[in-house]
């Protein structure tokens, strides 16, 4: 019996989705989520209870047109999991495609959903759920972070990284080449990389001292420039700032 989410701000959509899903027997259970961050925290709390767990979720019907986070972005987030659930897209808009099954995604069901074309879709689902070989979980590499990039995972040097800027629970990293979101507070990078010359300069950034260019000071008000982007120092941090980076250039 499928474990199943679906994924759609349109309220009637969602709820025509779900019945045909509830009525399906192959479906155990479905439950809806109105935008990509309703999703993600229902995914989290599935993916702490695990594959055999009370909260857990086998596929997830997703919607590609969104606000904030669209169906791909999550989708391409899903794909950094160690065992994401799988992914179904529902869509209007047939022009996503080769996207989406370049993110691995199960099925491409157009909409409107019609009861056989969704069938098909729970099946397909099913046979690679009981098919699917456990993923082993690694533990995670200090020197490198994976990131998930048009359906291929690829692990960026944290010394490339110039610096993090927080997204709720997660994190997006920029470097010089571009900038991935990962599932991973900022407060936990901030522990995790404090001994490799990173500072927290404000609750939404944490930064490589070591890609710092200018300290720039304006009426009372202190910045950085970071790899050409000049990003706000909160008055909280610009004093440990300032000691961190004269020590840094006098040792």
């Amino acid at each position: 019996m499928l474990r199943v989410l679906a994924v759609d701000d349109e309220q009637p959509s969602l709820e025509e989705l779900l019945y045909l899903l509830n009525a399906d027997p192959r479906v155990g259970s479905a439950e809806g989520a109105s935008d990509a961050t309703e999703a993600l925290r229902r995914i989290n709390r599935a993916l702490e209870s695990g594959p055999g767990g009370p909260e857990a979720i086998d596929v997830v019907f997703l919607d590609i047109h969104m606000p904030g986070l669209d169906g791909l972005d999550l989708a391409r987030l899903l794909g950094g999991f160690a065992q994401p659930p799988l992914v179904v897209f529902v869509t209007a808009h047939e022009g996503f495609a080769v996207q989406a099954f370049d993110l691995k995604a199960v099925d491409y069901v157009l909409k409107p959903v019609r009861r056989e074309r969704l069938a098909e879709a729970v099946r397909r689902a099913v046979q690679l759920r009981d098919t699917a070989p456990l993923i082993p979980v690694h533990e995670p590499d200090p020197d490198h972070m994976s990131v998930e990039l048009g359906g291929v995972t690829r692990f960026v040097a944290v010394e490339d990284i110039t610096h993090v800027e927080a997204h709720g629970d997660y994190a997006r990293l920029h470097t010089a080449q571009g900038s991935h979101l990962v599932r991973i507070p900022l407060s936990t990078l901030e522990e995790r990389w404090r001994s490799r010359g990173f500072v927290r300069i404000h609750r939404r950034h944490l930064v490589a001292l070591r890609h710092i260019g200018e300290l720039r000071l304006d009426a009372g008000t202190v910045s950085v420039l970071v790899d050409s982007v000049e990003l706000q120092v909160s008055r909280r941090h610009a004093r440990q700032l300032r000691d961190l980076l004269l020590r840094r250039t006098t040792s």
